[in-house]
């Protein structure tokens, strides 16, 4: 279910709700509960992804995240969304849309965290399906890929039962943590089945986004 508004203009009135999690755009008031969740997962994370500056938590490094994101948005490659939990609006993790092409390949590709204490719990199963029904069904793409590290059990699971089947072996294809890693990629096309999460239409919206438009500009 997509809640409040939608564009993709406007980064800031894009709410998606799927299962037990929703997931929004980052601001900039939710610097403090990104810095102390990646923070106490660094050493959970570190081995999954590109390595980390020496500002990497700082206020201003976060200012830099968004600004990227704006124009990433604004400019039709990427969406990024954090992921909450429903039930106490805690933050969990994020989640990025990226390298969006339009034309011959209308495809994307997903990348994803989450933090140390609410790993394993399925949040992300909830998550994924979420960011697929907003490609597919919004952004009107074909197709999404996904990669991950060969021993990242839990990454090949969640990406599998979120639709996306593995596909091949890319020698060498990104750098994690200061190393060039080969990878599993998985695909996902708009007519696979791609497990959209169930939401109760019920439930009121996780927030109002018109009161928290000066946030993303402080």
């Amino acid at each position: 279910m997509f809640d409040l508004f939608y564009t993709t203009r406007d980064m800031r009135t894009v709410c998606l709700t799927g299962g037990r999690v929703y997931l929004r755009p980052p601001l900039i008031s939710d610097f403090a509960q990104w810095e102390e969740l990646r923070r106490v997962s660094r050493d959970f994370l570190v081995p999954w992804e590109p390595t980390w500056t020496a500002d990497a938590l700082t206020r201003n490094a976060f200012k830099r995240r968004l600004r990227n994101y704006r124009n990433d948005w604004l400019d039709g490659w990427g969406y990024t969304f954090f992921i909450f939990e429903r039930k106490n609006h805690q933050l969990l993790g994020g989640v990025t849309l990226g390298k969006v092409s339009r034309g011959t390949s209308s495809s994307g590709t997903i990348g994803y965290w989450m933090g140390e204490p609410h790993a394993g719990k399925g949040f992300m199963k909830d998550a994924l399906p979420t960011v697929s029904a907003f490609a597919f069904e919004k952004l009107k793409l074909h197709r999404l890929e996904a990669a991950c590290l060969p021993e990242n059990v839990a990454s090949k699971c969640v990406l599998g039962h979120a639709g996306f089947r593995q596909e091949g072996l890319a020698r060498r294809y990104l750098k994690i943590n200061g190393e060039w890693e080969d990878h599993l990629t998985f695909g996902l096309l708009t007519d696979d089945d791609w497990r959209r999460p169930v939401v109760d239409p019920s439930h009121p919206a996780a927030y109002r986004f018109a009161e928290m438009l000066q946030d993303f500009d402080d």
